[in-house]
């Protein structure tokens, strides 16, 4: 019968010597520092929250994104309801006629939008983003509104109280404002509306408007021509609303990087170059799920928006944490590796090792982040991926004993963060490159492991 320092002695070697021990120390050990993993995620996630506070932070100091609604005639008329009243003195009833002013909305019949754009990087910090000064110009005319499907007494419409509206996303960054609206023109001012303050999309619009077009007289005219001009600042992007029956609208930059995104895009094939971009858009009533009058309150069209995005094009948080979803991929091949340079060479490699090894696999990502805040993103995966790789590499040499070992690891190494690398550069290739090369990778492990004798412990 064993005693108890021989069953311990047996346990040991059976650590030491059994695959399968090996197989179940390596699997706890990839589990471990799975946690590491996760505070490496955690850190890229709040640094990406770090750079949108200060973007944000330089975007309304400087002015928000723009959205442009309108121009819109905000036409009163009055409507009457029967109230039953009842007499107290003489206990008779009678009727009391209230009346009361609602409004009705009107859009142009044509509407031409002219932007030219300066645009400029602005930087907080280590971070920057996309502002911009836009000269605008909007021209077009409205008709005389038809008012039969609106249910509205030609009588009961106050002309003269009639004011013109252009709702936008930013008021702050207005300048240099100018309306001429029939050949004449009138001041404009910042008007807080409630009902119309805030969309479903989480879009705050703002109301720009004249005061009474008392000097027209729509009853006597068909169509009044108008002509809006005024500098913004702004920042990211900017958009329109395709109110106009007919609507066209051009916005040009020297910014050689823009997306154009919306519900429209640009019709012309050239509106890209390499000295910046000309956009033009035209909008025709058919194109657009909507009507040309509306009564009680401006509908919320904002899904209808087309534009211009501005933001710096590249987006080093969103490689990093693609690239750190990735990291339990790495520690697993690059343990599979050691593992089976173990079980055919015999040589002993203490879980103390393996520990090590994976701690400086989680410092790639923590490198990668702080270098990429100062640098693009390929220098920084190039000087991350070096380090970690010489790292190991050295390291491998005083375990393994063996010039071609650490040879063979810095070149698996090297081969799956470059593999990784042109993953996470792929957007509609990336599944596909993926399970091609996670197909080599297994039948290389199989070609190699095949004549291992998973018996023999």
């Amino acid at each position: 019968m064993d005693t108890p320092q021989q069953n311990r002695n047996k346990f040991g070697h059976w650590l030491k010597t059994s695959i399968t021990a090996r197989m179940l120390m390596v699997g706890f050990l990839i589990v471990i520092l799975l946690v590491p993993l996760s505070y490496i995620e955690s850190l890229i996630f709040e640094r990406s929250m770090r750079e949108d506070a200060a973007i944000n932070e330089i975007n309304q100091q400087w002015g928000n994104e723009v959205l442009i609604y309108g121009p819109i005639l905000e036409i009163p008329y009055k409507t009457y309801t029967e109230k039953t009243v009842l007499d107290k003195e003489t206990q008779k009833t009678y009727t009391e006629t209230i009346e009361k002013i609602q409004y009705f909305y009107s859009f142009p019949e044509n509407l031409l939008i002219n932007s030219n754009i300066n645009p400029e990087e602005k930087k907080r910090g280590i971070y920057s983003t996309a502002v911009y000064n836009s000269a605008i110009k909007i021209n077009g005319n409205f008709i005389k509104p038809d008012i039969k499907n609106l249910d509205i007494e030609p009588k009961d419409i106050l002309w003269d109280k009639a004011k013109l509206v252009v709702q936008s996303s930013n008021v702050k960054g207005v300048y240099g404002a100018n309306i001429e609206f029939g050949n004449k023109n009138y001041a404009i001012t910042s008007e807080y509306n409630e009902a119309n303050n805030k969309n479903r999309y989480g879009i705050t619009l703002h109301t720009l408007e004249t005061k009474y077009l008392d000097q027209i007289d729509f009853s006597l005219v068909d169509s009044i021509a108008f002509n809006i001009e005024f500098n913004i600042k702004g920042s990211e992007q900017i958009r329109f609303i395709p109110v106009g029956k007919t609507t066209e609208a051009t916005i040009s930059s020297n910014w050689k990087t823009a997306n154009f995104f919306g519900e429209f895009l640009p019709y012309n094939d050239d509106k890209i170059t390499e000295n910046g971009f000309n956009a033009k858009w035209k909008i025709l009533e058919l194109n657009r799920p909507f009507s040309q009058e509306y009564k009680s309150n401006i509908p919320d069209l904002t899904e209808y928006a087309s534009g211009v995005n501005f933001m710096i094009p590249i987006d080093d948080y969103q490689k990093s944490e693609r690239s750190a979803k990735y990291g339990f991929l790495v520690i697993a091949l690059t343990f599979l590796v050691f593992f089976l340079i173990q079980t055919l060479s015999k040589i002993n490699i203490h879980p103390f090792q393996y520990l090590i090894i994976g701690l400086a696999l989680t410092m790639f990502y923590t490198l990668l982040v702080s270098i990429s805040e100062h640098s693009n993103f390929l220098k920084a995966y190039l000087i991350a991926g070096i380090s970690v790789v010489v790292l190991i590499s050295v390291y491998s040499k005083s375990i393994l004993k063996n010039i071609k070992f650490p040879l063979f690891i810095a070149l698996s190494l090297t081969a799956l963060y470059t593999f990784i690398y042109v993953i996470i550069q792929l957007e509609n290739y990336a599944l596909l490159v993926g399970s091609i090369g996670l197909f080599m990778i297994l039948a290389t492990v199989m070609f190699v492991s095949r004549k291992i004798d998973w018996n023999n412990n």
